[in-house]
Order: C-alpha cells, then sequence, then structure tokens
C-alpha cells in the first residue's frame, strides 16, 4: 500500500525493514503479559485456557497487525526547505519542520534498529511546543543523507 497522498503530493514511505523492527519491539513489550498468563494458567485458579487465550490473542494481533498498519500510516516528504512527517492510525499527524527552525539534528539507533540497518531522525526545532520531531524507520544511509541536506541548508541559512 502506497503512502497517504495529502497536498497533491505522495509522501516517501519508510523502509520496509521497520515493519521487523516494530513487530520485535511489540513482542518484548508484550512478553511480560504472555509470562503472567503463563503463571495464571498453570496456577490452576481459572479454567484452563480462560485466561491465557485471550491474552495470546491480543498479543498475536498487536504483533503481526499493528506494526503493518503503522508502517503503512507513516510517511515523510524531503522538499528543498522543509520536512514534512505524517503519523497516526487514530489521530492523524502532519508536521512540517522548516529548516530555518532547525537547532540541531540527530540520528539515532537502538540495537533492533541497527540489527536492520535503520534509524531514526530526530530534528530539535525552537520553541516548547513540538520542539522535536522524530522520523523513524529510515535506512541509516538516508538518514544521514537527509540529516546532511538540512544542515547545509541551516548552515547557508546562517551565513
Amino acid at each position: 500500500m502506497d503512502a497517504p497522498v495529502e497536498d497533491g503530493e505522495a509522501l516517501t514511505p519508510l523502509h520496509p525493514n521497520y515493519v521487523k523492527v516494530v513487530r520485535l519491539a511489540t513482542l518484548v513489550a508484550a512478553l511480560p503479559f504472555v509470562v503472567v498468563a503463563l503463571i495464571f494458567e498453570f496456577a490452576g485458579e481459572l479454567p484452563h485456557g480462560s485466561f491465557l487465550a485471550p491474552v495470546l490473542l491480543v498479543a498475536l494481533w498487536l504483533i503481526v497487525r499493528v506494526p503493518l498498519r503503522r508502517y503503512q500510516a507513516r510517511g515523510y516528504q524531503l522538499g528543498s526547505d522543509r520536512l514534512r512527517v505524517v503519523r497516526g492510525l487514530l489521530f492523524r499527524k502532519d508536521t512540517v519542520v522548516p529548516f530555518g527552525r532547525v537547532q540541531h539534528i540527530d540520528v539515532h539507533q537502538g540495537p533492533i534498529e541497527r540489527a536492520y540497518g535503520l534509524a531514526t531522525l530526530v530534528l530539535h526545532t525552537a520553541g516548547t511546543h513540538n520542539a522535536s520531531v522524530a522520523l523513524p524507520g529510515l535506512a541509516h544511509a538516508d538518514a544521514a543523507a537527509i540529516r546532511e541536506q538540512i544542515r547545509v541548508h541551516v548552515k547557508r541559512e546562517t551565513m
């Protein structure tokens, strides 16, 4: 599925490995709930499967379906003087960051992202409301290239 189209221009989708990264992160987050469900299952206080089955079904749905939907709901658009980031399943958020407001730029990689060659680009802007905008799911080389493009634009404006 293509990234959403708004303002007449298509958004660039995130790297496909982003789905795998979100699935692994969701699996790690769901693991404690599954362990607790297993403890209740083997404690014998409830009928077999009455607690474990729903927990496993919800965990499976969260691990398989939600990351794909999150991937499809995100995208970005890099202009000559701005970065537009669109995200959100229930509540859509469309953020435009003019390069002139950028104070500094970070490229983050957690261990799961590093394993899949991905990174998160974070733009820090002047102001307090929405002072940081994160764009996860980029190939590390793409994140570094975008950072460099924004850095050159910011440097040119300050001269």
